[in-house]
């Protein structure tokens, strides 16, 4: 019927007192029973369509092989917001690539402010869905809300070479596009102590802002120098006070990372993969890296670049030819 995936609702209940296929009561059967409910929902979808894509509620252990997951119904307040980063956090850290969730909140009506900064944390996780009580729609909440909106839709959409070669990366490396910051810092001992804060993908680090009517927060940043994504300021490691730009979150960017851009288009149907544009964010050295993958060959490349005079440039086209590069320093344009 042309539908892409099917909503894996519900799945996590089975009846203790319930007797299954195998003799075995859902007292034994409880764990098990959300894998073989995301299960026969892939494999139908795998039958007709040829992908395993749903979008479900409920996991265990092996549902990594039935993507993707959300985190349910969360209450419309700044506690819930954070208790839903810290469950993206711990999925990640059980194996599951890719995490969802309801910006805004699921229960009931959203409030203006608290949607308007759930938004851009939804825009940076791997797959953004505005769900719950109605409205969701943006238009409902006024024109100023919903020029927050769509400046972080546009950031997603902008952002997607980037969410897509980060995607394919740690589908085929078994880590979270959510991450939590030990991951990629496991000597470094402040960093296991963070639990509202996450990296999106190897390179950005992302602080939403869990408190109302917030437009700075406290931000701790592993050992090295950040970049701001919006306003272009730099950190060194450590505690530091952050303002938040125009998208009312806080986002940095690893020293020496290339992240690559693209055109905005209505839909990702309608994208020009053969222009694209590669930001350097790098100060204070001369190697800049990072990754790029096209829908069409579906292979994770390296970007390597170097310094020449004020500029990055490719060390070689891992594309040979098929994209027309653009390249810009994070000190050189702007949004």
């Amino acid at each position: 019927m042309g539908v892409g995936a099917i909503k894996v609702d519900f799945g996590e209940a089975a009846p203790p007192n319930g007797i299954y296929d195998d003799g075995r009561t859902g007292f034994y059967e409880h764990n098990l029973y959300p894998l073989r409910y995301n299960k026969a929902a892939a494999d139908i979808t795998y039958k007709v369509s040829g992908g395993h894509i749903i979008w479900a509620r409920s996991a265990w252990a092996g549902s990594q092989r039935y993507p993707i997951h959300w985190g349910g119904d969360a209450a419309n307040t700044n506690n819930a917001m954070a208790a839903t980063l810290r469950g993206g956090l711990s999925f990640g850290l059980s194996g599951f690539s890719f995490w969802s969730h309801d910006m805004g909140g699921f229960v009931q009506t959203a409030p203006a402010d608290l949607y308007s900064r759930w938004v851009p944390f939804g825009m940076l996780t791997s797959h953004s869905r505005a769900h719950g009580t109605p409205p969701t729609e943006p238009w409902e909440y006024g024109k100023k809300f919903m020029d927050t909106f769509r400046r972080a839709d546009d950031l997603k959409y902008r952002l997607m070479p980037y969410v897509y070669a980060q995607a394919k990366y740690c589908s085929e490396h078994g880590l979270p596009m959510t991450r939590a910051l030990f991951i990629e810092y496991p000597e470094d001992p402040g960093s296991w102590l963070i639990d509202d804060e996450y990296l999106f993908g190897s390179d950005m680090l992302v602080a939403p802002l869990m408190q109302t009517d917030a437009t700075a927060r406290d931000v701790y940043l592993p050992p090295g120098t950040w970049i701001d994504y919006q306003t272009k300021k730099v950190y060194n490691g450590g505690w530091h006070r952050i303002e938040a730009g125009e998208i009312p979150i806080v986002m940095l960017v690893r020293n020496g990372s290339v992240i690559p851009h693209i055109k905005l288009a209505q839909s990702t149907m309608n994208m020009d993969w053969s222009k694209l544009e590669l930001d350097v964010f790098a100060t204070n050295t001369t190697r800049a890296r990072g990754l790029i993958c096209l829908p069409s060959d579906q292979i994770v490349h390296e970007l390597q670049m170097t310094k020449q005079g004020n500029s990055f440039k490719l060390d070689q086209d891992p594309l040979d030819g098929k994209v027309s590069w653009k390249i810009d320093r994070f000190d050189q344009y702007k949004y």
